[in-house]
């Protein structure tokens, strides 16, 4: 672990889910070189977390498959799993439909932020993380085509049900920031197991 929001990530979690993490492996050069090829605008702080740990939803690190929540959003407590490099292409490849295509038939019951492009296809945003409902509820994007009034690699979070497209955060490095600062919200939810 060389990140700092790792190393007091770690401070947060039960000693089953530091465990895991400490004995994760990191995106190798060759991994992280695939994710550029796809997605050139990647900041240096996602590709650091991909160094430290590539994936914590269920991804095979050595002999272990580990499976920990590590990132929030503005939901507060609710937590996410960080995609691994292998994940992320796969969505690459996925999700070609834009939200206007998706949810034409019904948009006026569909909240998209402003500073949301919503003709770009989906798969051109970077999906990092899924929910804790397996990604069926909320997913976390960097948007690298925003709307005028938006950022380039801006974080989005989705919602299912009702659904909706919030920007959280202007950047990833401030999206980090802001977890940070909120003291590990989202891991609340291991006290509520323990």
């Amino acid at each position: 672990m060389r990140t700092s929001y790792f190393q007091h990530l770690l401070q947060h979690l039960p000693e089953e889910e530091q465990r895991q993490l400490e004995r994760a492996t990191g995106a190798t050069d060759t991994q992280i070189q695939a994710l550029l090829e796809v997605f050139p605008d990647c900041p240096q702080s996602l590709l650091a977390l991909l160094q430290d740990v590539n994936g914590t939803y269920y991804c095979k690190h050595g002999q272990e498959t580990i499976c920990v929540l590590v990132l929030g959003s503005d939901l507060g407590d609710y937590p996410y799993y960080l995609k691994s490099v292998e994940q992320i292409i796969e969505d690459y490849h996925d999700n070609r439909e834009s939200i206007y295509e998706r949810y034409q038939e019904f948009l006026e019951y569909v909240e998209v932020d402003e500073k949301i492009n919503m003709h770009v296809p989906l798969n051109e945003r970077l999906c990092f993380a899924d929910c804790m409902n397996n990604g069926g509820t909320s997913s976390l994007f960097l948007d690298f085509s925003p709307n005028e009034a938006g950022q380039v690699g801006q974080v989005v979070r989705y919602v299912h049900d009702p659904d909706s497209f919030e920007v959280i955060a202007s950047s990833f490095d401030d999206y980090l920031q802001q977890l940070q600062e909120g003291d590990y919200e989202f891991t609340a939810i291991y006290e509520e197991e323990y």
